[in-house]
């Protein structure tokens, strides 16, 4: 990993500090920690700093399935200057997507709804396969962590990623595949 991409990494660690993540509780501990395990597995299964940092900023404008923001959708700058324009840009479209009316489509539209607008955003073709791996490896973080998650949406998980193996890439499809059976 580059220099520049190690400050970086410290510099978003650092914000999210100051957001009070660390503070704020989430399965298998913190918000804090969740974001870290996310940005650490996306490394780990082969992603570079880009996608790595979305991971690690996902939550910053809040998500469809956990509402606290760290940061207003509207202040996008301030999330830009911090990690650059492609991980900002996955960052809002994460914690844009409506996932009622997003995720049983994707595979077919490649859109996300926007559920600050109620737009439709069509996925750019080198944004499909980040946008879907940073999904399933949150999820996959999440329900490792809580065993209710687990025993509630583990299946409708498992399926869901099923219909989506030609967006995601190897790695985290076999990484679905393991965690969910």
């Amino acid at each position: 990993m580059s220099v520049d991409a190690v400050s970086t990494e410290q510099a978003v660690r650092a914000w999210l500090r100051e957001r009070g993540a660390e503070t704020v509780d989430h399965p298998g501990g913190t918000l804090y920690a969740h974001l870290g395990r996310v940005h650490d597995r996306l490394g780990a299964l082969g992603h570079g700093p880009d996608v790595r940092l979305a991971g690690l900023a996902h939550a910053a404008y809040g998500t469809d399935g956990f509402d606290l923001a760290l940061l207003a959708p509207t202040d996008r700058a301030t999330l830009r200057d911090l990690v650059g324009e492609r991980a900002e840009t996955l960052i809002h479209l994460y914690g844009a997507c409506d996932r009622s009316r997003s995720w049983k489509a994707l595979p077919e539209t490649r859109r996300v709804w926007d559920r600050f607008t109620g737009l439709a955003l069509d996925l750019a073709p080198d944004q499909v396969q980040p946008f879907t791996d940073l999904t399933i490896v949150n999820e996959l973080d999440v329900v490792e962590r809580d065993p209710g998650i687990a025993e509630r949406h583990g299946a409708a998980l498992r399926t869901l990623f099923e219909s989506w193996a030609p967006l995601a890439s190897a790695p985290v499809l076999a990484e679905s595949r393991r965690v969910l059976g």
